[in-house]
């Protein structure tokens, strides 16, 4: 069964970006439904048996590895006239353990999920070490996903009211913005949710749109139409984050 790795920071960015993901998938082939995805794919973590893998978790894993799969830590061979950047040295460590592992799993893909939270750097050296294993063989494809400023602003592009209740609340809280945050939610960049700033923090709006209900959240991903996604999502990597499933991971499926 072909693999495809998922590295997030919790388990709500790898539901979010892995539907995101089908969707993109099952719109670009129509053979391709929610009953027959298990048989073509299977998102997994690091560790066999798992689903995903947390970029918290990555030294653990990886001194696990060398402990219990006698994994030999390859260090990183290379000349940088640029010094890695954040997430960049992380990233090679995830990449070198993944060729190891395709000794015996079948592993196609790996997705890095990452909100930038205010760190443009992250995206960036993960694209350096993207860039060090692109061309190495077995093929690889890295799918990057970065959140601006997290994952929740792909949440609120995905935010349409879907009654009179919801529609008040988006008013109000365009009066007190300015602006409307499902078609702007890259600007609300606050990390703290006290006054006066909370009305400028993206997961404060979420839940204030959604009333903390995950399954109304759920929607805002799921059942939003991809081109409104697509046009909403310029500005928070949400696009690109589409246009990277659609190039890298559906090659994939087209060769298999």
């Amino acid at each position: 069964m072909i693999e495809f790795i998922v590295i997030v920071e919790s388990g709500a960015d790898a539901r979010t970006a892995t539907k995101l993901a089908e969707r993109v998938l099952q719109e670009k082939f129509d053979w391709l439904d929610d009953d027959s995805l298990q048989y073509h794919f299977q998102w997994t973590g690091l560790e066999e048996g798992t689903q995903h893998s947390c970029w918290r978790d990555i030294r653990k894993i990886i001194d696990d590895a060398k402990s219990q799969i006698k994994y030999k830590h390859s260090r990183f061979i290379g000349h940088h006239s640029i010094p890695l950047k954040a997430d960049g040295a992380a990233s090679i460590k995830v990449l070198n353990l993944v060729r190891f592992l395709q000794k015996t799993r079948h592993i196609k893909a790996v997705l890095f999920i990452r909100d930038l939270d205010n760190q443009p750097e992250r995206k960036e050296g993960i694209e350096q070490a993207r860039s060090e294993h692109i061309n190495k063989t077995p093929k690889l494809e890295i799918i990057i996903g970065a959140a601006d400023p997290k994952r929740e602003a792909w949440v609120l592009n995905g935010f349409i009211p879907s009654n009179q209740q919801e529609e008040q609340i988006l008013e109000e809280i365009k009066n007190k913005l300015s602006f409307d945050p499902s078609i702007e939610s890259h600007r609300l960049r606050a990390t703290l949710e006290k006054e006066p700033e909370r009305i400028r923090n993206v997961k404060v709006v979420v839940e204030e749109l959604t009333g903390k209900d995950m399954e109304r959240e759920k929607l805002c991903w799921e059942e939003t139409n991809l081109k409104h996604l697509r046009e909403r999502g310029v500005d928070t990597g949400l696009t690109d984050y589409i246009c990277e499933v659609e190039e890298r991971l559906a090659a994939i499926l087209w060769s298999d």
